[in-house]
Parts: structure tokens; C-alpha cells; sequence
């Protein structure tokens, strides 16, 4: 399925906009007894923000498990599977846009697991192609075993979608690769669409890395981090956006959704066009 294709069939728009449900601090992480929130109260804030990013005329949903720092490398818990699972699953009952998974750092595998069983369309995945030193330690390239993975347990129906040059990282280690070589690279490895990120959360990516990606293959690019409502025309050549920081109260991602901000973003989008 090629790059204009894709959002269509996923989204039903030819440009999506999706909204970040970080759920909160999973058990076995070091915040969970502090955070004293049952998988039913995890489930109801994440349930009462995906009814509001709907509500604002997002196009899609993201959960995850960002409160669960500091990450362990490329791997989580079976706890983690399990309550990102049955929180996703309770999301989908409540809200059904196209719902997509993150586990962190790297747990790629896991993502998909968890996306099989709540019944999610996509992952987002880092260290898809070429290693790069996160804040978490060396994050290897994991193409080739990802998706024997995803053709092992039958969900080859579920999209990836990779991070390149991704934010939180030094790429030192292949500084003389450009994004977009890093971009071509993905698409080879059958990525179903990569994101461009900036270089942390709440910072934007930057426009002109964006277009020259877009420029690049033939499979969509999302941009991953930074949109706001200032800066979302300048990404008119995206595919799709994912935001989570600049709708929340105070734009700290750690706090609740602000439903002015969320309306104030998604009404830029929406005045930007479809662009297709």
C-alpha cells in the first residue's frame, strides 16, 4: 500500500491527527505504589481523554506507557503487556478510532503484542534501522526479527511505524547518515511509515527535515513530536501529526488533557487542508 493510500485506509482521511493517551505509572515501575491508581482508574482517565481528543475531531489515538521512567531497554514486563492490553482494549470499547501502541524504550515486540490483543491498527517503534545510544543505553536495529515477529503470530494486518533519527538519542554512531538515507533505509526494511521527530519532547521537529523525507519515499511520514498550533502549517507535508504535549494543561505532558488547547489544536489542522 503506497504513501497516499495508507492514511486513507487506516484513518479515513488522506491527513491524520492523532492524540497521545500516556497512561500512567504501570505496576513494576518505580512510580506505580506512589501514583496509587488502580488499571480501573488508569482506565478512565484514559477512556475520558480519547472521548475528548474524538470530541476536538482527532483522527486516531496513541497509547503509551510514558509514566513508567526510567525505561528499561528493548523490554518490559508481562505486567506491562497485560495493562497496556486491557487499558487499549477498554479504549477501543469506549472510543473506536484507530488506536495505535508505543511501549518504551524500544519494546517492539511488545508493542505488537499488545496491539494484537486490544485490537489496535498500528505501533510506533524506535531503533527500527541503524543502532543509536539512548538516555537508556544502546538501542540495536530490530527490523528483520520485528517483523518475523509480526508475521508469527498472525498481525501483519497491524502497521509500523518507525522513528528516525529519533529525539532522546545521540546518532553519533552514524552521524554520516542523513535522515533521509535513514528514511530510505526503513522504507527498505519494510517499515509501513517512519516519524520524524525533534530532539525531545514538546520540540519540534524541523520542517525542512520533514519535506525532504516526504520528498523521499513513498510511504507516509508522521511528524512525532513539537505540533502546535503556531507550527502545524509548517508541516503541511506530513501525512500525519501525533501530538501529546502542546494539548496538555501548561503544555506538560505530564498533566491532564486541556480541552481548550486540544479544540485550538485540532481546529489549525483542520484550517491547514487535506493537502492531498
Amino acid at each position: 500500500m503506497n504513501r497516499s493510500e495508507t492514511p486513507r485506509a487506516l484513518f479515513g482521511v488522506p491527513r491524520a491527527l492523532v492524540g497521545m493517551l500516556h497512561v500512567g505509572p504501570l505496576p513494576g515501575s518505580p512510580g506505580h505504589r506512589a501514583a496509587a491508581t488502580s488499571i480501573d482508574d488508569q482506565i478512565d482517565r484514559a477512556a475520558a481523554e480519547a472521548e475528548t481528543y474524538r470530541a476536538a475531531g482527532f483522527h486516531g489515538l496513541m497509547i503509551e506507557n510514558m509514566f513508567d521512567r526510567p525505561y528499561l531497554t528493548s523490554q518490559v514486563g508481562p505486567e506491562v503487556v497485560a495493562a497496556m492490553a486491557v487499558i487499549g482494549r477498554e479504549i477501543r470499547r469506549v472510543v473506536p478510532l484507530p488506536l495505535g501502541v508505543q511501549v518504551l524504550a524500544a519494546a517492539n515486540e511488545e508493542a505488537i503484542a499488545v496491539a494484537l490483543a486490544c485490537g489496535a491498527s498500528f505501533v510506533r517503534v524506535e531503533g527500527f534501522v541503524f543502532a543509536h545510544v539512548a538516555d537508556e543505553g544502546l538501542i540495536e536495529a530490530d527490523a528483520g526479527p520485528l517483523l518475523r515477529y509480526r508475521a508469527a503470530v498472525g498481525a501483519e494486518h497491524i502497521r509500523v511505524f518507525a522513528d528516525i533519527k529519533k529525539k532522546h538519542s545521540s546518532h553519533a554512531i552514524t552521524g554520516d547518515v542523513d535522515i533521509v538515507e535513514t528514511a530510505h533505509a526503513a522504507e527498505f526494511a519494510l517499515a509501513d511509515g517512519v516519524i520524524v521527530t525533534g530532539t525531545a519532547t514538546g520540540r519540534a521537529a524541523n520542517p525542512a527535515e520533514v519535506e525532504a523525507v516526504a520528498a523521499a519515499v513513498e510511504i507516509p511520514v508522521f511528524v512525532g513530536s513539537g505540533v502546535t498550533p503556531d507550527n502545524v502549517a509548517a508541516f503541511a507535508m506530513a501525512d500525519g501529526l501525533i501530538v501529546g504535549s502542546s494539548v496538555k494543561q501548561r503544555g506538560d505532558w505530564r498533566l491532564p488533557l486541556d480541552l481548550t488547547a486540544t479544540k485550538r489544536l485540532a481546529d489549525a489542522f483542520h484550517a491547514c487542508g487535506p493537502n492531498r
